[in-house]
């Protein structure tokens, strides 16, 4: 089978949104863990637009270490950053999590990670299928 049957721009799309999916939970988990924290800071993810001009000027992303034994995380990948939410208010103790949209916000990645875990798995199970009927 061809390699770019399975790593085609779709495959890799999916899989840096899964990445960036999967950091942005990691996030909201940290802001949730940290919602008593005197001071703390909400963050937030914003790996969208870094995910459209990567395929805007159509080339590959590789993973990026900083020494050859490790390896590379989402968060090297493809420039996701994560950053301070804007908005929102503070708390007296100058805590800004807000556990409404923590919560909103881990519902919503969810289930687009959900919905582009299934669009990957039939996605291969069809090319599973074309390569049997070979």
């Amino acid at each position: 089978m061809s390699r770019s049957l399975i790593s085609d721009d779709a495959l890799q799309a999916a899989r840096l949104a899964l990445d960036g999916l999967s950091l942005r939970q990691q996030v909201i988990s940290r802001n949730l863990a940290n919602v008593d924290t005197p001071g703390y800071r909400a963050q937030q993810v914003k790996f969208e637009d870094t995910l459209k001009q990567v395929f805007q000027r159509k080339k590959g992303v590789e993973l990026e270490k900083s020494h050859q034994a490790h390896l590379a995380s989402p968060a090297r990948r493809a420039g996701f950053q994560v950053s301070q939410r804007p908005g929102g208010s503070l708390r007296a103790d100058l805590n800004s999590v807000d556990i409404d949209v923590e919560l909103l916000e881990m519902n919503e990645t969810g289930i687009q990670y959900q919905a582009l875990t299934q669009s990957v798995s039939k996605k291969l199970a069809l090319l599973k299928t074309i390569a049997m009927s070979r």
